[in-house]
């Protein structure tokens, strides 16, 4: 039978579904032939619409740029999509969802909010998370011991064992910033407590789209990697 585009495959699916729900009520004899019919024409549909999905968590401080890193992230991946003017953004009271296909799956990221007492619901969503963005603003010097403290806290967490981590080094943009030889300097005592877990850290500008492409890239390809350990939803 040729199908003048695949989403007709589908439409069938949910038509023999309905027709061998009726069929089963008159015909016994037909069960198993309608059943075998019916999960190849649903296995056909999944391969060819079914896509890995996986969990990314975006966590950072409040002000360290989160909200405005996954505007910039989603309008990098969907060239349809139209960022958020950062004049816009308002700090996350809870969360925010984006959700974009790339590289051939389903990205939901999930961007936490960042105040002191939104922190401790941060650990509510690990079990479901496949990657770590962690967002540190390197413009802000006076906050970066208490950005440290929260990152450290989370990756002690078991439950986050083995999840591949990005460190958005962000706002480089700005002139008085922090700059990464600091940054990883800083990070010298927290680096060493994690364990086997792929990690990296890139200098960003959110602002501006820099390095925002790379710094989800190299998430994705160490998350696909990492799906033995953690299997995609």
């Amino acid at each position: 039978m040729a199908f003048e585009n695949c989403r007709q495959i589908g439409q069938l699916v949910s038509v023999y579904k309905k027709s061998l729900s009726i069929r089963l009520s008159f015909d016994s004899k037909h069960i198993s032939c309608n059943e075998n019919m019916l999960a190849l024409l649903t296995e056909i549909y999944n391969y060819i619409f079914h896509k890995d999905q996986y969990f990314i968590l975006i966590m950072g401080l409040d002000n360290a740029g989160k909200t405005t890193f996954l505007e910039s992230a989603k309008a990098k991946l969907n060239k349809q999509y139209k960022a958020m003017k950062p004049e816009a953004i308002t700090t996350t009271v809870g969360l925010n969802i984006g959700k974009v296909v790339f590289d051939g799956v389903q990205l939901n990221f999930w961007d936490l909010g960042g105040q002191k007492e939104l922190q401790s619901l941060w650990d509510k969503y690990f079990a479901e998370a496949h990657g770590v963005i962690y967002i540190i603003d390197s413009s802000d010097q006076s906050r970066i011991e208490e950005s440290l403290d929260a990152f450290e806290k989370a990756l002690k967490n078991q439950t986050l064992n083995g999840v591949p981590v990005v460190i958005v080094c962000n706002k480089q943009d700005i002139k008085e910033c922090m700059s990464v030889s600091d940054v990883k300097m800083a990070l010298r005592e927290i680096i060493k407590k994690l364990g086997t877990r792929d990690c990296s850290l890139f200098p960003v500008s959110a602002l501006h789209g820099n390095n925002v492409l790379a710094s989800v890239s190299w998430l994705v390809k160490a998350i696909k990697k990492n799906s033995d350990y953690r299997p995609p939803s």
